[in-house]
């Protein structure tokens, strides 16, 4: 049996290099013998399951515009089906869509952009450019139009596949701002013109490149030729270009895959997470490689009660059933919360019998065993949420919290996989067991990286402290990038090259080793405030846990370091604080109760109750808290696409709340 929580320190040194017990003597590098880069990898799978549905898009029945009470429009769809392209018609219309864009000009080793939605026809043509080796730049679409225009600039591109949404409402403001820019190719199939482009700029959809498409191609990509540059969401400062070559992604693929237990052709994964995402494009890139389908979705069509999906009418999940998802914490928080509200409604009989079972299931598992009965008489209607055939979700791109996670495990039925990795080590690193159902682990190393713990002697950790070592984590093996684009600078600070030749990449995220070989994160070094006493504060450390606290829909610690206590910013639960509001008898809009000064100390005192429950200490407490009104999305620019807070936008945004809560010092 290959018992894979479990690593080993391959030196003998408590700092590691750690690696999975089956891959000791060698990392992986690839799934098939040959199969070497990524237009081998999609040929290989068009090769073995020709006749297999490989991706599907849901049809739009009809549009309409719905007038909420407030007055506000939302715009609901009514979808049908989903209609799918097999693995060979996938495989046909990437090669003819590859051949036509060499046919307008597109060069091998040239990149080229796209910024577009996540659909079928992002990784279709994403494999059209693996095919003919034209590297891909990869921007999220939330990005601003400064971060946008630097991205297609910094990489000199010529053309750009977007969608006419996008087009309209991101990049026509910007087209004057990127001179290079000759070609834009719409993936929508209606051809509709485009007056105002600027001279110079041929606008195309993707049917018509197609049709150009017919010559053949003698251009194979190397393994170690860039595959994608993929522009970070730049948590601080503007986006970098990582370079990752098509020997990473695979390297990555092939680490996930092994984590997946028995992942074949019968698999379904539904896809809604941003593409320009490496969590997304990897997860999905493990599902062509064995022959899974892909349905596409939105996370604003996932389920029922989603915003875009007229009432009555079905989201993706009830139609797709998928049994494969991934998912980033802010999405799972929010299933959690929406499921934890129904409870509340309850009656008080079915109340207590969702907890009994709750509590029950919970003990059961944590002793291995399964509770089929609980499952199929009190879970059963949760499960339904995604679909009701969910066998596997898997979490990355920020720390899961202790109770969401348990949440998943026990109301969904299924294993929760949480991974740890970042753009720069192609999205792998580690993924916790399918059986492990500890919580605020991340799992052993995948078999494609070593793991090595580095002292960082400021922020008092060391591979020799006990219980357990700790250290900055830095991921080794061929699934770490290539470097920064046109940023070499930054590379020797992060990127290296040991002895033996093998790539390393510096997290400056901070990890504990358990004896069973799970690797916990711990701490972040950009995240560490030294306070007017000398106390260390972990920013992330103390929203991690005031996460929990139901009130809290998302918060922002924030310290200065001439000051002697931590503040918070926090957006509230809507549904929890209209409870406390109406028995605190607060009245007005969501903006004057968030504003009111009696909620702010009463949320407060609940806060502070949580943290110490926590165990936090004393100076890690927020002393003063301000309300926000509004939600933190990447369209505000306050989160990133992964929805991580961005410190220095977000302290521009509430100075005069940090001036007026420091006592205006």
């Amino acid at each position: 049996m290959f018992y894979g929580g479990s690593k080993r320190s391959i030196s003998g040194h408590p700092a590691g290099p750690y690696r999975a017990v089956n891959s000791q003597e060698k990392l992986v590098s690839w799934l098939h013998p040959g199969v070497d880069t990524l237009d081998k990898m999609f040929e290989y799978a068009a090769a073995r399951f020709p006749q297999r549905d490989c991706v599907g898009t849901r049809e739009v029945l009809s549009e309409e515009d719905e007038i909420q009470p407030n007055g506000k429009v939302f715009k609901k769809v009514i979808l049908g089906n989903y209609i799918w392209l097999s693995y060979e018609e996938a495989y046909q219309a990437a090669k003819c869509f590859g051949s036509g864009l060499a046919s307008l000009n597109q060069k091998p080793q040239c990149n080229i952009a796209i910024f577009c939605e996540t659909r079928a026809e992002w990784l279709l043509a994403a494999q059209a450019c693996f095919m003919y080796n034209f590297p891909l730049v990869t921007l999220y679409a939330t990005l601003g139009p400064m971060a946008i225009a630097h991205g297609l600039n910094e990489t000199g591109v010529t053309h750009i596949i977007t969608s006419k949404d996008l087009l309209q409402n991101r990049l026509k403001a910007i087209l004057c701002d990127v001179p290079r820019l000759k070609y834009i190719i719409l993936v929508d199939s209606k051809p509709t013109s485009f007056p105002d482009i600027p001279r110079g700029i041929t606008v195309y959809n993707m049917d018509a490149v197609k049709e150009k498409g017919s010559k053949p191609d003698n251009s194979q990509p190397q393994s170690t030729d860039i595959a994608v540059i993929m522009y970070t969401s730049g948590s601080t400062g503007i986006p970098k270009g990582v370079m990752i070559s098509h020997g990473n992604i695979l390297a990555g693929v092939t680490g996930m895959a092994e984590r997946i237990p028995n992942l074949n052709e019968t698999d379904t994964y539904i896809g809604y997470l941003p593409l320009a995402h490496v969590l997304e494009l990897s997860a999905e890139l493990v599902c062509i490689s064995h022959g899974c389908r892909i349905g596409y979705s939105s996370p604003q069509t996932l389920a029922d009660q989603s915003t875009k999906i007229k009432k009555g009418s079905k989201g993706d999940t009830s139609v797709l059933k998928p049994t494969l998802m991934a998912a980033v914490p802010e999405i799972m928080d929010r299933i959690y919360k929406n499921v934890m509200t129904k409870v509340e409604e309850m009656s008080r009989f079915q109340k207590t019998l969702f907890v009994l079972a709750y509590n029950y299931k919970m003990e059961q598992i944590s002793r291995g065993y399964s509770t089929p009965l609980c499952d199929s008489l009190v879970f059963k209607r949760v499960r339904t949420l995604l679909g009701g055939n969910t066998r596997l979700l898997l979490c990355g791109g920020a720390p899961l919290s202790a109770a969401t996670q348990r949440f998943m495990n026990i109301c969904l039925c299924c294993s929760v996989g949480q991974g740890y990795g970042l753009t720069e080590t192609c999205g792998a690193g580690t993924i916790s067991e399918m059986w492990d159902y500890s919580t605020g682990r991340v799992g052993a190393p995948l078999v494609c990286s070593e793991i090595t713990l580095k002292d960082w002697v400021e922020g008092g950790y060391h591979s020799t402290d006990k219980p357990n070592p700790r250290g900055e984590i830095l991921i080794g093996g061929p699934n770490v990038a290539m470097g920064y684009y046109k940023h070499q600078g930054n590379n020797h600070g992060d990127f290296f090259v040991d002895d033996r030749g093998q790539r390393w990449f510096c997290t400056g995220d901070i990890g504990e080793f358990d004896p069973d070989g799970c690797l916990k994160i711990i701490d972040r070094k950009k995240d560490l405030v030294k306070l007017q006493a000398g106390e260390y504060v972990s920013l992330g450390k103390v929203e991690a846990v005031l996460k929990n606290c139901p009130l809290v829909d998302n918060i922002c610690a924030y310290a200065n370091s001439d000051q002697s206590y931590v503040i918070s910013f926090v957006v509230p639960d809507h549904k929890q604080l209209t409870v406390l509001a109406e028995q605190l008898r607060v009245n007005g809009s969501w903006e004057e109760i968030c504003n009111n000064p009696q909620m702010e100390k009463e949320v407060l005192r609940i806060i502070t109750e949580a943290a110490i429950s926590a165990k936090l200490e004393r100076f890690e407490i927020p002393k003063k808290i301000r309300l926000s009104a509004e939600p933190w999305t990447p369209e505000t620019g306050l989160v990133t696409d992964a929805f991580k807070l961005k410190r220095k936008e977000l302290k521009t945004h509430y100075q005069e709340d940090i001036e007026r809560m420091y006592g205006g010092k």
